[in-house]
């Protein structure tokens, strides 16, 4: 078998809205994860870390070799800037490896309070030139999120001209925003929750009508659809075909967006993404990146004008995520090993199942002797395993035989099409 030849991109960065996110993000390949404590970052709703659960979670990560990047990219007030100093200073105590900052005052405080954590631009600067990026490193940032308008012969040019030893990170997956860089007041004005303080509600995914003003009350589609027209519900981003093209116009990470994203979820883009860029060919992992709840893909501005997706404001799947994998133990009278299971959505007895493995192809499995393992009650302090037709019980543990060990932390999963939409 022919050796696989690796992609030169050294960094594989993946979200980590939380523990759990974090967790597979390292086991399914990541370089790096970036996070966000509880304050300061431009995703509110996620899970996040208490800033005293932070140094934990960077322990964690660095004894697997994975640095930590925080972000602190949301706009800035002065009624901010006092707490950004000992904010700075405790996640340098946590040794967290760099600051994601889009605003110019809490880049230079980040200087001044925690000199020895790397400063990188946030995509929300919307850097798109060699002068911004420039004019950026000389106050001491080491990397710039480039701008998602950006294409790659935008990308090649910058390279050219910026400061040689200054880095490029890309975004190659997941949720676009139709505004510059993420930079819109269409969620503020409707609803009062800034998109630019992490709160954004979505507006630009609703669905739009005309109303003309002679014919009040009386709305008109903007398209031919019955419901309205999502004029600007962008497409998804998916790089995975074109990872060598952004190593040669020098890019040195790649960035996958969803820290609102459950675990299921990075632990199958992360691990699409690490294979081929070890070498596994793109075609053979597309059908991954179909498998988990997503927008219809496109490729961004890489190679000209980002697309719309105004048929309908929803998501599909070809996969769900139906289990957590809590390990398996060798059965001597049966000779095959039990893995255990933590229920997420229903399987049955006979069904054919995957497992979602850390660097290789997925593994099918079918459940052999589904086994139901109820939680000690007072009347009930050892209660026997039950043989059982299905696996309904939300979070409770299950079993089946396997033909060989499962690790603990991957995911079972099933093909099953999923379609969620308000309106189709």
């Amino acid at each position: 078998m022919p050796e696989l030849e690796r992609i030169n991109i050294p960094e594989l960065l993946a979200p980590a809205g939380g523990m759990e996110q974090l967790r597979a993000a390292i086991r399914y390949g990541a370089d790096a994860v970036y996070l966000a404590s509880d304050k300061f970052g431009m995703r509110a709703r996620a899970s996040n870390f208490a800033l005293e659960d932070i140094p934990g979670a960077v322990a964690i990560a660095h004894e697997a070799g994975v640095k930590v990047h925080v972000t602190c990219n949301v706009l800035m007030q002065q009624s901010d800037l006092s707490e950004l100093p000992p904010y700075f200073e405790a996640l340098a105590e946590a040794g967290v490896d760099a600051f994601i900052i889009g605003d110019l005052g809490a880049a230079l405080l980040s200087r001044k309070y925690a000199p020895g954590v790397a400063l990188h631009v946030s995509t929300q600067a919307s850097v798109a030139n060699a002068e911004a990026a420039r004019a950026w490193y000389e106050l001491g940032a080491s990397r710039v999120v480039c701008a998602r308008e950006m294409s790659l012969a935008d990308i090649a040019d910058m390279r050219a001209s910026m400061p040689k030893d200054m880095e490029i990170e890309a975004f190659v997956h997941g949720a676009m925003c139709m505004a510059v860089s993420g930079r819109c007041l269409i969620s503020s004005y409707l609803t009062g929750r800034s998109g630019n303080k992490g709160h954004c509600t979505q507006p630009c995914r609703w669905h739009y009508t005309l109303e003309e003003e002679k014919r009040p009350g009386m709305h008109f589609p903007v398209e031919e659809d019955a419901h309205g027209a999502y004029i600007m519900n962008a497409k998804d981003l998916n790089m995975l075909a074109y990872l060598r093209e952004l190593a040669d116009v020098g890019v040195h990470s790649i960035k996958i967006e969803g820290r609102n994203k459950k675990a299921f979820y990075v632990a199958t883009v992360v691990n699409a993404y690490r294979q081929v860029l070890d070498g596994v060919p793109a075609k053979e992992l597309e059908a991954e990146l179909e498998s988990i709840s997503h927008r219809p893909y496109s490729t961004g501005f890489y190679f000209g004008e980002a697309e719309q997706a105004p048929d309908y404001d929803g998501y599909e799947q070809n996969a769900l995520h139906v289990a957590d994998v809590e390990g398996s133990e060798f059965d001597e009278v049966a000779g095959k090993w039990r893995s255990y299971f933590r229920c997420r959505n229903r399987f049955d007895e006979g069904e054919d199942l995957e497992v979602l493995m850390p660097r290789r192809a997925v593994l099918p499995v079918t459940v052999r002797n589904l086994t139901w393992y109820p939680e000690p009650t007072e009347s009930e302090p050892h209660p026997k395993p039950v043989p059982v037709p299905a696996a309904n019980r939300s979070c409770a543990r299950y079993s089946f035989f396997t033909d060989e060990p499962l690790e603990e932390g991957t995911f079972l999963r099933a093909r099953r099409f999923r379609r969620s939409a308000r309106h189709e």
